[in-house]
């Protein structure tokens, strides 16, 4: 039969699993609602980033909002959906965590008449600081990507509110 301190360190460990998959999740969220504010609260001050199998590097919470910003704000037409399936997080210490995660993202932008669909893998690593998880470093790597002209469409219209 397990001690109670055994039980207690399995609770832990689930919570923080928990907490980890909810930090994610936000973030996608936030990219998708465009949430920058918020999306400054997910990363560490000193968070690092590698986006588009390392293409788009960066370091600093910042510099990596800034660029979430400016390439997927409302004034760039920039409009997706990001879903993040099949979470693997290993809890490497009290206060840090490792998580792969399959990301499948559409996005399209109407002023620029671009359409992407990509296929990743992203790689985090988690700090806990004060009690919270937060992302120390997030970057994905591609499967594939699509892009596509939409005025190659002239049928497909977007509806939305």
């Amino acid at each position: 039969m397990a001690t109670l301190t055994e039980l207690e360190a399995r609770i832990q460990r689930l919570e923080d699993l928990e907490a980890i998959k909810r930090l994610k999740y936000a973030y996608w969220r936030c990219l998708d609602q465009k949430r920058w504010d918020e999306m400054a609260t997910l990363f560490t001050d000193d968070a690092t980033s590698s986006y588009g199998s390392g293409k788009y590097s960066f370091t600093g919470r910042a510099a990596i909002v800034d660029f979430l910003r400016t390439s997927l704000s409302v004034e760039s037409g920039a409009v997706g959906i990001h879903h993040g399936h099949h979470p693997e997080i290993e809890i490497t210490g009290p206060t840090s965590a490792t998580g792969r995660w399959a990301l499948y993202n559409y996005l399209f932008n109407g002023p620029q008449q671009r359409g992407v669909r990509e296929g990743a893998f992203y790689e985090d690593e988690y700090v806990k600081a004060n009690g919270r998880w937060l992302l120390h470093h997030t970057g994905y790597t591609y499967v594939f990507q699509e892009q596509w002209s939409r005025q190659d469409t002239p049928s497909l219209r977007v509806t939305a509110p």
